[in-house]
């Protein structure tokens, strides 16, 4: 049974709604789990009170693009100063030895750091299944931290021997990777509202699978009424490959695959070019933005401010902690921020902005109309950050939270359940999972 809470005299709140209204002094009431009001001088006989005077409340974040299974990689020697393909060669033969173990504990990893830092909901594009490890093992990993979760079935079918990136033994035979989607979406995806699992269909990449795979896939998602998500237009190897593969560029074989529509929303596209973004915004195709790795990577910075003002949808990424080495999306709304900026100018992208991209645009990116904003009738997915503290301390907007801090939230809220308090994890022993990560990693390295 979902506890009724009174969130109690926050000093801010950013609301995200439709009227971006920022409310001081005021409370936040939930009852089972779904905001009922947002205002001030609330009351709540019977509810649990949060005192949240000096914090500033927003929505919980949101994370369109994942690799949790990485978490267990981060900073490897023979990658660190490579590019997207040869960061990829170096990484492959280590997945190659993880199994079920290795995708639970990595997915833990990186769910309760992304809590930490204001997340409650994120996708996941799992991609490789080693030695007998499946979609469900990152799923039983969410629902123990309490993060709503977007898992995508991902695959790899075209292997080094047939031109592909990838070693011939993370490929699977696409017969296989169809019927076990099929099987996923049956037993997990939940199209309810509230829903804390909705699965996806999502071949990893043009340069993994077949022009054969990604049709079926986007035929198959249709049918199942699930989303479709892939990487695309990376970097400038990500275009050239589809130059010379497809004879065509990357926009263009994603809307001859049926890869473009409101379902469908892709990662990264940093190589975008107007044409391409004309084509997202008129299908409603949305992005999936991972500044950090991008940066990493040498990928290059994102045509967002174009984007945006076309009117595609975009949402925020940590991408994996492989190519990121973090896992934080306040982290990210801040980069992409500065990013536009050091690519268009100082007044290309404010602080507030960068939030609505991180709240309102995940949810929109991710087909969700039930998160995103704080408003009455939409699920209690909330971050409460304390900004009496010495980040914010001679601020004098503290609602522009990504340019004076904290970084780190106080409390955090997923349908009314408390998954943060005080700065720590309700709802698994970090430390003994820190252990457990830490005997796995030796394991790999040796």
């Amino acid at each position: 049974m979902l506890r009724n809470i009174l969130i109690k005299n926050a000093e801010i709140i950013l609301t995200f709604d439709e009227r971006a209204r920022e409310l001081a002094g005021a409370d936040i009431r939930i009852e089972d789990g779904v905001i009922a009001e947002v205002g001030p001088g609330l009351d709540a006989p019977g509810a649990e009170v949060i005192e949240a005077g000096g914090t500033l409340v927003t929505p919980g974040l949101i994370n369109t693009h994942h690799h949790l299974y990485q978490t267990l990689t981060r900073a490897v020697p023979a990658g660190q100063d490579a590019l997207l393909f040869g960061w990829l060669r170096a990484l492959y033969p280590i997945w190659a030895r993880f199994g079920p173990e290795e995708m639970f504990v990595s997915t833990q990893l990186g769910l309760a750091e992304l809590a930490l830092s204001g997340c409650t909901t994120s996708a996941d594009h799992l991609y490789l299944f080693p030695n007998g490890a499946r979609l469900e093992d990152t799923i039983a990993a969410a629902g123990e931290i309490g993060l709503r979760f977007h898992p995508t079935r991902g695959a790899m079918s075209i292997g080094e021997s047939a031109g592909g990136l990838p070693p011939d033994l993370l490929v699977e035979e696409e017969r296989a990777i169809l019927e076990d989607t099929i099987r996923v979406i049956d037993a997990f995806h939940d199209p309810a509202p509230g829903a804390m699992v909705r699965v996806g269909v999502a071949p990893c990449s043009p340069f993994s699978v077949s022009r054969e795979l990604m049709r079926d896939a986007a035929l198959l998602a249709r049918d199942k009424g699930v989303r479709l998500h892939t990487h695309l237009a990376e970097n400038g190897e990500d275009v050239a490959y589809s130059e010379a593969q497809f004879g065509c560029r990357p926009g263009q074989y994603a809307e001859d695959l049926g890869w473009v529509g409101e379902d469908v929303w892709h990662a990264h596209c940093v190589k975008l070019d107007g044409q391409e973004i004309d084509l997202f915004a008129q299908t409603g195709t949305g992005v999936a933005h991972c500044p950090c790795s991008n940066c990493r990577l040498g990928s290059g910075i994102a045509p967002v401010r174009a984007m945006r003002d076309a009117g595609v949808h975009v949402g925020l990424g940590v991408d994996g902690s492989a190519s990121n080495d973090a896992a934080s999306l306040v982290g990210e709304a801040r980069q992409a921020m500065l990013l536009q900026r050091v690519a268009l100018g100082g007044d290309a992208m404010g602080a507030r902005e960068a939030l609505e991209i991180a709240t309102r645009g995940g949810a929109a990116v991710l087909g969700r109309d039930d998160i995103g904003q704080i408003a009455p009738g939409l699920r209690a997915d909330i971050a409460i950050w304390d900004i009496s503290g010495l980040e914010a301390a001679g601020s004098w907007d503290k609602a522009a939270l990504l340019l004076a801090g904290p970084r780190q939230v106080r409390d955090l809220f997923v349908e009314g359940r408390q998954v943060v308090r005080d700065g720590r994890i309700t709802t698994v022993d970090t430390g003994a999972l820190l252990r457990r990560a830490e005997a796995l990693v030796a394991r790999l390295m040796g």
